[in-house]
């Protein structure tokens, strides 16, 4: 892993990546710095840390859109695949790399303390959780970015695919609350939550069927298919609990507390979760690379 670390901060720098980032990181950061505390002279931060998430969803794309697309388009994952290292590892170096840098973009948060110090004493354990928050938050979307690079080798679709990803991350309150449950149960009022889902999980089976047989019996098929019935069933079945499930796996919502600095234990565990779980999603792509 530690060869795989060190070739990938190398390459940020051998490359315009990570210059572009950390240029577009400050500049970004410099201007909410500018205008929600130096013109205000206030010494409060959380703006400026709730905005940075906004410029993450933008920035961290073209962070990740290299890690392992990249691999793929030069044909050497192959050589990276066969080689003595675990696919864990292959992943652990990446991320980690992609993560000293974005966390030397955060870094600048701390100048921007000291600055307003000079004029009075900022509550630095407000700064400390709202560092925190940052640095958890960033290591969800980069793992989402990794995830997102590793299923294309084109780098420009990676970081499409990987900004809509995480805008809908950041809108999953809105998009619970939008969800037409409702128009699907009254289509059938006369019936049960359970039987609409009975319903309607047969006439995706026969969709699902139907496209199986037509794109040459496909697996994929199979599980999205299986994944499309789960996620109905829920929110049939669950009803007028969605939106608060929504809001629940929202990122915006899990973060919003540290920009206060509330530091709460189970949206720390929820961002490493995020982070282990998009990895881990990763590895199980390279693995089915690798013996395809």
């Amino acid at each position: 892993m530690g060869a795989i670390f060190r070739r990938e901060v190398l390459s940020y720098f051998t490359s315009p990546i990570g210059y572009i980032f950390l240029a577009a990181f400050y500049a970004c950061s410099a201007v909410s710095f500018t205008n929600n505390s130096l013109s205000h002279g206030t010494t409060q931060l959380d703006a400026i840390f709730g905005e940075l998430m906004i410029i993450l969803i933008v920035l961290i794309p073209i962070l990740t859109m290299r890690t392992l697309s990249e691999e793929k388009k030069n044909r050497t994952d192959q050589c990276l695949l066969t080689s003595p290292v675990s696919l864990g590892g292959i992943v652990a170096g990446k991320f980690f790399a992609a993560f000293l840098i974005y966390a030397m973009g955060v870094a600048i948060t701390l100048v921007y303390a000291v600055i307003v110090s000079a004029y009075a004493e900022p509550d630095w354990t407000v700064i400390a959780g709202n560092i925190t928050g940052l640095l958890l938050l960033g290591a969800a979307f980069i793992a989402v970015g990794m995830f997102c690079s590793s299923l294309t080798e084109n780098q420009v679709v990676s970081a499409v695919v990987s900004f809509i990803v995480m805008l809908a991350l950041y809108l999953f309150t809105t998009i619970g609350e939008v969800i037409p449950v409702d128009f699907i149960r009254n289509i059938f009022p006369t019936l049960a939550a359970w039987q609409v889902t009975v319903i309607v999980d047969v006439v995706i089976a026969a969709v699902a069927a139907a496209i199986y047989f037509a794109a040459g019996r496909r697996p994929n098929t199979v599980i999205i298919a299986f994944v499309a019935m789960l996620v109905v069933s829920g929110l049939l079945i669950g009803g007028d609990k969605v939106p608060e499930v929504f809001a629940k796996l929202s990122f915006w919502e899990r973060y919003y507390g540290f920009t206060y600095g509330l530091f709460d234990l189970s949206n720390v565990l929820f961002f490493v979760s995020a982070a282990v779980v998009f990895l881990f999603l990763s590895v199980r792509v390279l693995e089915k690379r690798r013996w395809a």
